[in-house]
């Protein structure tokens, strides 16, 4: 059965997408820490982060890096930090967290309640920053 992020690479379950290239994918995460946090994942679907090629994992974080500079530059924040867990769904993913504190990353603070609307806005900002 494909993952949740699959059905979402397949436009079965829409997103706010960010950027993607031929391998790679990131799009916000819709249950965010703070404002601009973002999935990054491989198309190919891999559960476990070091079940990726070398190839693949120094893709994915070059990839992720270019995701990382355009949220800095759309997101007021001292930092990106950088999260992988990979325990909630069954698909390789990286956390891509804007912050100004240490506890910006704690997975365990509440999640922001944003609405369609607001992530619009917020992948807007980011994607503009592409260009």
């Amino acid at each position: 059965m494909p993952s949740i992020f699959t059905r979402i690479l397949e436009g079965e379950i829409p997103c706010h997408k960010i950027a993607e290239d031929e391998n790679y994918f990131a799009f916000l995460d819709i249950n965010p820490l703070t404002e601009g946090h973002t999935l990054v994942i491989p198309k190919r679907e891999e559960d476990y982060i070091f079940d990726l090629t070398d190839e693949e994992l120094a893709e994915m974080f070059v990839f992720a890096k270019k995701v990382a500079k355009m949220i800095r530059d759309a997101i007021p924040c001292l930092r990106i930090g950088v999260s992988v867990l990979g325990l909630e769904v069954p698909h390789t993913h990286v956390h891509l967290v804007p912050m100004n504190t240490m506890d910006d990353m704690n997975f365990a603070n509440p999640k922001l309640k944003l609405t369609a609307e607001e992530l619009a806005s917020i992948a807007t900002r980011i994607t503009k920053k592409a260009a």
